[in-house]
């Protein structure tokens, strides 16, 4: 059975668990799906009795990258009630571990597989919860478009639906790359320093009205409200990163270089705006008839190394039957 699901920008940020082991966030998050970009996986059932075995883009999997999926795949043993191990080859199309939420889209890819080859056939609402044990950003994987994460407050009340499908606002996520290596700390190791931070209350305290804001120019595709608050919600975030303990510093030069240009950029009249996940590259939204000229532009900063594109991309989805 294989399995295709999206990686997705997250427009207002989950940085911070209430549970750490359910990946229960402290606040809710909204994103958009990344369609062309991808993560495939092909899960079967594993004649060996003894163990799962996995491997990521063609290579066998570390030990820190194994346990973690086997343990997130116990959480499919107990739903099916049947002791039996995968075989797990995982392929992604664009850079790992890099600020592009490639643990969301394979643990959402991974999630359906797995539960489709154990004949489970989860809901929606079910398979984000799922999803969301393996890597809490992957429940906004699984749904189309443009998602939000209800934070809850426990494993029932905690997951991911659409607010709009794909085609309700036609955006272009051109990601610049300023580095395609893993970052040396990872979202998990932040999440549990985001409480050391002493911005962290007041990101919270606010939390809810930047999604209120930010779910209302989605559904007005009103891009000069969003683009104001998923910039706030970006630096408030990178803010509490910045200040936790030990600090983490994902930015470098390149970075900055394109978050001023993007400012700069709108006062010559260009509608967009920047985002940055746990990492260096920086995501730039723009209405997608604009993307072929903001694109070219960001290629042309010194340090971008590439430029991905990205329109809204659908839910994740069975793509073969084996």
């Amino acid at each position: 059975m294989t399995a295709l699901a999206h990686p997705n920008i997250a427009l207002i940020k989950y940085w911070g668990d209430r549970d750490s082991n359910l990946h229960i966030p402290l606040n809710g998050s909204i994103s958009m799906n990344l369609g062309g970009l991808f993560t495939r996986a092909q899960v079967s059932l594993n004649p060996n009795p003894q163990r799962d075995e996995l491997r990521l883009n063609g290579v066998t999997a570390n030990p820190d990258d194994y346990r973690r999926v086997s343990a997130f795949l116990d959480h499919i043993r107990e739903l099916s009630g049947r002791k039996v191990y995968f075989t797990i080859n995982s392929h992604n199309n664009f850079p790992t571990s890099a600020g592009i939420a490639s643990s969301a889209s394979a643990f959402a890819a991974l999630a359906l597989a797995a539960t489709k080859v154990c004949d489970l056939d989860l809901t929606e609402p079910e398979l984000t919860r799922l999803a969301r044990m393996g890597s809490g950003s992957a429940c906004r994987s699984i749904p189309a478009g443009y998602v939000e994460w209800i934070a809850g407050y426990n494993h029932a009340t905690s997951f991911a639906r659409s607010i709009a499908p794909p085609e309700h606002w036609d955006l272009t996520d051109c990601i610049a790359l300023i580095s395609q290596e893993p970052k040396s700390t990872s979202s998990t190791q932040g999440h549990a320093l985001a409480s050391s931070s002493p911005l962290q209350a007041a990101r919270l305290q606010t939390a809810e009205q930047r999604l209120q804001t930010c779910r209302q120019a989605i559904l007005d595709r009103d891009f000069n409200a969003l683009a104001q608050v998923v910039e706030l919600d970006s630096n408030l975030m990178h803010s509490v990163m910045i200040t936790s303990t030990p600090p983490l510093l994902y930015w470098q030069p390149p970075t900055l270089a394109v978050m001023h240009a993007i400012q700069n950029w709108r006062l010559d009249g260009f509608q967009v705006c920047y985002t940055i996940d746990a990492g260096p590259n920086v995501h730039v939204l723009c209405p997608t008839q604009q993307a072929t000229e903001i694109a070219t532009r960001l290629r042309n900063i010194p340090g971008v190394i590439q430029v991905l594109t990205a329109r809204p991309g659908g839910a994740t989805r069975i793509i073969e039957n084996e």
